[in-house]
């Protein structure tokens, strides 16, 4: 299956929370094949840095906005979009606790906005979800069809019911009222760009290697994740949004590897003689993590190429680059 390219050149893009980590390089990629890109964000967890290389380009605006509140008065989201990426969301566990309105805001009220705008524009709307949307899972790998295993009033509920409902109405106007939408669900994604004090932990344990400190595991380490480089990801997400299928859609990778495994391999490439160390592990941690990537691969033909080595040294390297 080959999915041949549907926005490029002369076309208009909007990317919600375009300043964080996987939208940025959303972005870059979007302009590389020649679109013209608007990246609206508040900065609550973006950063300007992130998209600091493009604010000469004539083809990239920035606009500072909360979709929450809706589309602000801005010249550059006055004409029609011809696609439009709901990216925006914080969503590491620390954001859970310290931003939990602001994550069912951005879920439920800006979702609705912009798909009341895609709808105006006639542009192809895509939703990006998340595997917290199947919570601790039951099912392993976990396939779209799993209705999930979310504990609704935990902590992480916030993030989890926001997107649980972000789906739901993209769904429901895609179906009542012929909406052209996309919804993919991301897997744990890394790479370049991540927040070092994000929570979450591969930017927390190459932080804690880089400066010789103990690397702090939750609970016995054995819970398991599905890492994957950012790159593999946008390329994924780019397919989706080329194609004319609806999804949910999974994307990610299959190199699933234990907490333990992870924080040794990350000590190892980075040359650190940090000890691992256990720390109580969260709430409603997942036990085990794995996308079933047949759908991404039969109707998109995606296949993540990254090795966890050499995406994790990339990593490192960012991380070193910026001590």
């Amino acid at each position: 299956m080959k999915v041949a390219p549907r926005f490029g050149q002369g076309h208009r893009v909007l990317v919600t929370g375009g300043a964080g980590f996987v939208p940025s390089h959303l972005v870059d990629a979007l302009i590389a094949r020649g679109c013209s890109v608007v990246a609206l964000d508040n900065f609550v967890t973006g950063s300007k840095e992130n998209l600091a290389h493009l604010l000469d380009t004539p083809t990239f605006t920035l606009v500072e906005g909360d979709v929450s509140d809706g589309l602000p008065p801005h010249p550059a989201l006055v004409e029609r979009f011809d696609a439009i990426l709901h990216m925006a969301s914080p969503a590491s566990p620390t954001d859970f606790e310290k931003l939990p309105v602001e994550i069912l805001r951005v879920g439920s009220v800006a979702t609705l906005h912009l798909l009341d705008r895609a709808l105006a524009d006639g542009a192809r709307f895509l939703m990006a979800s998340t595997s917290e949307a199947y919570g601790d899972p039951k099912e392993h790998p976990q396939r779209e069809t799993y209705w999930g295993n979310v504990n609704p009033i935990g902590i992480r509920s916030v993030y989890d019911e926001a997107k649980r409902f972000s789906e739901a109405a993209t769904m429901a106007y895609h179906r009542s009222r012929g909406l052209d939408a996309a919804i993919v669900r991301i897997f744990n994604t890394y790479g370049p760009r991540m927040r070092p004090d994000d929570g979450r932990a591969i930017p927390t344990f190459i932080s804690q290697a880089l400066r010789g400190d103990p690397i702090t595991v939750h609970g016995t380490g054995e819970q398991t994740r599905s890492i994957c480089y950012v790159e593999d990801l946008v390329r994924g997400i780019l397919l989706l949004l080329d194609s004319t299928e609806t999804g949910p859609i999974n994307c990610g990778t299959e190199h699933e590897m234990s907490m333990r495994q992870l924080a040794e391999t990350i000590v190892s490439l980075a040359g650190s003689t940090s000890e691992v160390t256990y720390v109580t592990r969260s709430a409603d941690d997942p036990e085990m993590r794995r996308p079933d990537l047949t759908l991404a691969r039969e109707l998109l033909g995606y296949e993540p190429v990254v090795a966890p080595e050499d995406g994790l040294r990339r990593t490192i390297d960012y991380f070193r680059s910026r001590l």
